[in-house]
C-alpha cells in the first residue's frame, strides 16, 4: 500500500526546500556584499598603495638584529662608531670593530661580500658588487652623485640627502654628516656594555673568571661583579625592566582584589534572592552596568587627569571596571544557589550573616575563584596597555621604545617579556585555581 501525501502538506514541505535554496544563496551573496562594502569604506585600494613593505622589513629585521652606526661629520672630519648609534654604545678609538679601519682622513668599511665603504675628505664612495662604485662629494654645500646609468630604485636622491639601501647594509650621505649602517644578528651589549671588563669575554672565559679567576674588584667576587655589570647595564636597563614587570603585576594584582572584594557585598544587593526591596537592587544593578559600559581605557583616562600618572591610578581602573563586571557575575552566581543549604543553617538559629558565611559563600567561592583568577591573569595583558596611558609597568618602556622608532631590538625585547609574563600568570593561575577549588 503506498501512502500519499495531502496537497497542502506537500505544499508546504516543497516551501520548505525552496526557503532553504533561498538562504543557501542569499547568505553568501550577503557576505560578499558586505565584504565589498567593507573594502570600499575601508579604502583597501589606497592602503595597499600606501604601504611601505621595504619600511617594514627594516623593521622587522631590528627586531632580532642590532646595526652599528659609523658616522663622519662632515665640517669637523670626526668619525664615531657607536652600536645602535646611541652615546652608551660608542666604541672607544682603541676599541674598533675589525671590519672599520681609520688612518688618519680615510675611514674605511668593509661590509662583507665585496661591499665596501670609504670616507675621506674629497667625499665617500661605496662599491657594491655587480653594480660599480658610488661616488658622492659635495659642490656648493650639496652632496653631488656619480655612479653607473641607470640609477637603480634602491638609491634614493634628493637635493640634501642621498640614500642608499642594499642587502649588506644602508648608507647616508647629507650636508652634514655622512653615515653608514651594518647590521648584524643578535641583541648586541646585552649582557655587558662595552665599558665592561667582561665585555667581549667568551663563556668559558667568564666561568673561569667567576670561579677561579683573581679578583677584577678586591672589593667583591668575579661572580657578584658580573651580576651588577649585567644588572645595571645602561643599554638595556635589566633592573628598570625588572621593576617595571613587578609594576605590571601589582597593577594587575592589586585592581583585580580590590575589585573582587568591593563587588561581592554589593553582589548582594543585586542578587534577586537576597535583596527583596526592588529599587534598591534595580539600582545596584544599573550602577554595575554603568561601570561595565564605560571602557577600561576611558576609566584611566579620566583617572589619570585626575590623580596624575603612576601605578596606582592604572591600579584604580582596572578594580573600577572590573567591579562592575564582578557585581553582575557574583550577584548572578548568588541567584543560582541551592536555597536547601541555606535553610539547613537557618534551621539551627544563624542570623543572616552566618547564613551567608556557610550556607551561601561555601557555594559560590570555586565560582567567585574562578572568575577573579581568570580576570587576574586578563588584567596582566591589559595592564600593559594602562601602564602605556598612566606611564607605569612595562607599557611605558614599550611605548618609549616604539616613539624612538629606532630601538626596535628593545620592543622585542619587551614584547618577549610580556609574553613571559602572561604565561607566568597563566600557569599560576591554573595552579591555584587546581588547589583552591579542587583541592590537594
Amino acid at each position: 500500500m503506498t501512502a500519499t501525501l495531502s496537497p497542502s502538506l506537500a505544499d508546504a514541505i516543497t516551501n520548505r526546500f525552496a526557503a532553504r535554496r533561498r538562504m543557501a544563496f542569499a547568505v553568501p551573496a550577503a557576505i560578499l556584499a558586505y565584504l565589498l562594502y567593507a573594502a570600499i569604506s575601508f579604502d583597501l585600494a589606497g592602503l595597499a598603495q600606501r604601504a611601505r613593505l621595504d619600511n617594514a622589513a627594516i623593521l622587522l629585521s631590528d627586531f632580532w638584529s642590532h646595526k652599528t652606526h659609523v658616522t663622519r661629520d662632515n665640517r669637523s672630519g670626526d668619525v664615531t662608531v657607536a652600536i645602535e648609534g646611541e652615546a652608551k654604545g660608542t666604541y672607544p678609538p682603541g676599541m674598533l670593530p675589525d671590519w672599520v679601519t681609520i688612518t688618519g682622513p680615510v675611514t674605511r668599511i668593509d661590509l662583507g661580500t665585496g661591499y665596501s665603504v670609504t670616507y675621506d675628505d674629497a667625499g665617500a664612495r661605496m662599491v657594491v658588487p655587480g653594480y660599480g662604485t658610488i661616488d658622492i662629494h659635495p659642490e656648493g654645500g650639496k652632496p653631488v652623485l656619480t655612479a653607473p646609468e641607470p640609477i637603480p630604485d634602491w638609491i634614493s636622491v634628493s637635493e640634501n640627502k642621498i640614500s642608499v639601501t642594499t642587502d649588506a647594509g644602508r648608507f647616508n650621505y647629507s650636508r652634514s654628516k655622512v653615515e653608514t649602517f651594518k647590521y648584524e644578528p643578535g641583541w648586541e651589549l646585552w649582557f655587558f656594555t662595552l665599558d665592561s671588563p667582561f665585555y667581549g669575554k667568551s663563556w668559558g672565559q667568564l666561568a673561569a673568571l667567576a670561579t677561579t679567576g683573581d679578583r677584577i674588584d678586591p672589593a667583591r667576587s668575579n661572580l657578584g661583579y658580573m651580576a651588577a655589570e649585567f644588572w645595571t647595564n645602561k643599554m638595556w636597563r635589566h633592573g628598570d625592566v625588572a621593576w617595571a614587570i613587578f609594576e605590571t603585576i601589582l597593577m594587575a594584582f592589586l585592581g583585580t582584589m580590590t575589585a573582587a572584594l568591593v563587588a561581592l557585598p554589593l553582589g548582594f544587593l543585586a542578587a534577586r534572592n537576597f535583596m527583596p526591596l526592588g529599587p534598591l537592587r534595580f539600582a545596584a544593578r544599573r550602577v554595575f552596568d554603568f561601570i561595565r559600559g564605560v571602557d577600561g581605557l576611558i576609566w584611566t583616562i579620566i583617572l589619570s587627569r585626575a590623580f596624575g600618572p603612576g601605578p596606582m591610578t592604572g591600579a584604580i581602573a582596572i578594580a573600577i571596571t572590573d567591579a562592575g563586571t564582578f557585581g553582575k557575575t557574583f550577584s548572578e552566581a548568588l541567584e543560582n544557589i541551592d536555597e536547601k543549604q541555606v535553610e539547613g543553617v537557618r534551621s539551627t538559629g544563624a542570623n543572616s550573616v552566618l547564613r551567608a558565611r556557610f550556607g551561601v559563600i561555601p557555594q559560590i567561592t570555586p565560582i567567585l575563584l574562578s572568575q577573579v583568577l581568570y580576570y587576574l591573569e586578563s588584567n596582566t595583558r591589559s595592564a600593559t596597555v594602562i601602564g602605556a596611558i598612566v606611564g607605569g609597568g612595562i607599557g611605558l618602556l614599550l611605548t618609549q621604545a616604539i616613539i624612538t622608532q629606532k630601538d626596535w631590538e628593545e620592543v622585542a625585547y619587551y614584547m618577549v617579556l610580556i609574553v613571559l609574563m602572561v604565561m607566568a600568570m597563566d600557569t599560576l593561575s591554573g595552579w591555584l585555581r587546581r588547589k583552591l577549588i579542587k583541592g590537594p
